[in-house]
């Protein structure tokens, strides 16, 4: 009987989906996807970069696909949100950071990017990691004043190196992230903040701040381009400091490391050294680039109110300084027109889900996640009602090694039927009921990169704002591959039928999370 059984298996994952579903889960085609992708992906575009005509052209089309789709718009009549940006370049040689220790004052080379000018000084306490995680019960912050002052805080997590931690063992958490621990040292009334190498960082890893989602992405060579931050974000500056400053500010560095992961106390301290970061920028302007939104009313009144996100983002790298173009096919051409695909499919379904369903393609997310940023700060529906999310860059390639993975994470021989999910260990519930459609579709199913603390995946895509709001949010993602981030990502390289397979496993995913009695839950202190 067992035997039977197994031979069976390989039809029942290729069965078709329930009868409900099938009118919207039948009209994903590969072709339609090729075509989409063609034109996106296309010189015309020149790459989408944000705030170039490109993107623009982008903005257009995925709002007027929304449209003949017939979703609704969600900010008055318009599919459009408005983020506001400042693009800027920073004065390397006006800008500095002072540091007064023991009475002596030293103005040493030191690295960030802040789009505000001014000085921002105060005493420095240093803060251990930077970390207030209650549900992990840990706090940096406790017992310290951190108001007015400059935090000085270890790059990375604590035990990072043990399989036990609470801290998602070797894995990361949420809050190894610069940018977390920047908003968690400005909640404390912190006016900047210091980033250090952790002293016992284990060797053979990547050394250097998780300083933004985009670490490790290097495209081909370009001339340089100004720097983009959301205007008026309630930030503190941050500079990354070398090991040999540091030391300066924290002769007992390495004891305070190993004293904090044996504990898991905090080991936070008040310095006798005053900080003062001066930032000036060669060029400061605000301007305008929009996210992309429609909405599928939930069927159910009593659930309507409540949403189920499905997300990419449309830029890319915009042109080359030899004259190429950065196509952007798979990143993230292949997550923005696999959007279109769901709404469509859903809207084409005779059968609607309980829950609302918000489609949503973002703005400037290779400027640092910075649509999704300010949608998590300004959502047109209560985050606290939003079950869950599933975003979507670059689903259309067979992960490969290439310089960005080489010897640092294992690849299959065959991944041309595989797509990562990462996050999971935030919700197992999500991840049971994707396996569960998963039936259907017959992909194989990868969480190698819950495991990663090198390339730091959880924080590069826009799902990671959302975690930080104890959604559960996963990134759906084919893997790196030898043309990312270079001009050769290009449309007749995308594996179509495996992007068809990955877009009709989201979708009854999708309705499942919108029609289920029991939603995913996000867990906010994983096991391990």
């Amino acid at each position: 009987m067992k035997l039977a059984l197994t031979f069976l298996l390989p039809f029942a994952l290729v069965a078709q989906a329930p009868s409900r579903l099938a009118a919207g889960y039948d009209s994903i085609h590969a072709s339609d996807l090729r075509a989409d992708l063609t034109f996106l992906a296309s010189d015309a575009l020149e790459g989408r970069m944000s705030l170039e005509r490109g993107s623009e052209v982008a903005i257009q089309w995925i709002a007027a696909e929304f449209a003949k789709a017939g979703l609704k718009p969600m900010v008055g009549d318009s599919y459009l949100q408005p983020v506001p940006l400042v693009e800027y370049r920073a004065d390397r040689a006006a800008s500095s950071l002072t540091l007064k220790i023991n009475g002596t004052a030293e103005t040493i080379q030191a690295t960030g990017n802040y789009p505000h000018d001014g000085v921002y000084s105060g005493r420095v306490v240093f803060a251990g990691f930077g970390i207030t995680a209650p549900e992990l019960d840990y706090d940096d912050y406790a017992g310290i004043d951190a108001r007015g002052k400059v935090v000085l805080v270890f790059n990375h997590e604590p035990q990072e190196d043990d399989a036990k931690s609470i801290f998602n063992g070797k894995g990361n958490t949420r809050y190894a992230n610069v940018r977390a621990k920047m908003f968690i040292a400005a909640r404390h009334g912190a006016v900047a903040m210091l980033v250090m190498p952790d002293p016992n960082h284990p060797q053979g890893r990547v050394r250097g701040p998780l300083d933004s989602p985009q670490q490790g992405r290097a495209p081909a060579a370009r001339a340089p381009r100004p720097i983009q931050a959301i205007a008026d974000e309630a930030s503190i500056p941050v500079f990354n400091i070398s090991a040999e400053t540091a030391a300066k500010l924290l002769k007992d560095a390495a004891a305070l490391q190993s004293s904090i992961d044996a504990t898991l106390k905090p080991a936070s301290r008040p310095l006798d050294a005053e900080a003062t970061l001066r930032v000036v920028n060669a060029l400061r302007k605000r301007q305008l680039s929009w996210n992309v939104l429609g909405l599928l009313p939930g069927s159910d009144p009593a659930l309507a109110a409540e949403t189920i996100m499905i997300s990419a983002h449309y830029d890319h790298n915009g042109l080359a300084g030899d004259g190429g173009i950065y196509h952007g096919a798979d990143d993230n051409g292949s997550g923005t027109v696999g959007v279109v695909a769901l709404a469509k499919a859903f809207m084409k379904n005779p059968a609607k889900p309980k829950r609302s369903i918000v489609f949503v393609v973002y703005a400037a997310e290779e400027r640092g996640l910075l649509g999704a940023y300010y949608y998590a700060a300004h959502p047109l529906r209560p985050l606290d009602t939003t079950r869950a999310i599933l975003n979507f860059d670059m689903i259309g390639r067979d992960e490969a090694p290439s310089s960005q993975t080489n010897g640092l994470i294992d690849i299959a021989a065959d991944t041309s039927n595989e797509v990562n999910i990462i996050g999971t260990k935030y919700s197992p519930d999500y991840r049971a009921t994707v396996v569960k459609a998963n039936e259907y579709a017959g992909l194989h199913l990868n969480y190698k990169w819950d495991e990663d603390t090198v390339l730091s995946v959880l924080f590069r895509s826009d799902q990671y704002p959302f975690l930080m709001h104890d959604i559960p949010a996963m990134w759906w993602f084919t893997g790196f591959h030898p043309d990312y981030h270079q001009t050769t990502d290009t449309a007749e390289k995308i594996n179509y039928a495996k992007m068809e397979k990955i877009l009709k496993l989201a979708y009854l995913s999708a309705f499942d999370f919108g029609d289920s009695a029991n939603p995913p839950k996000f867990v906010a202190r994983p096991k391990q």
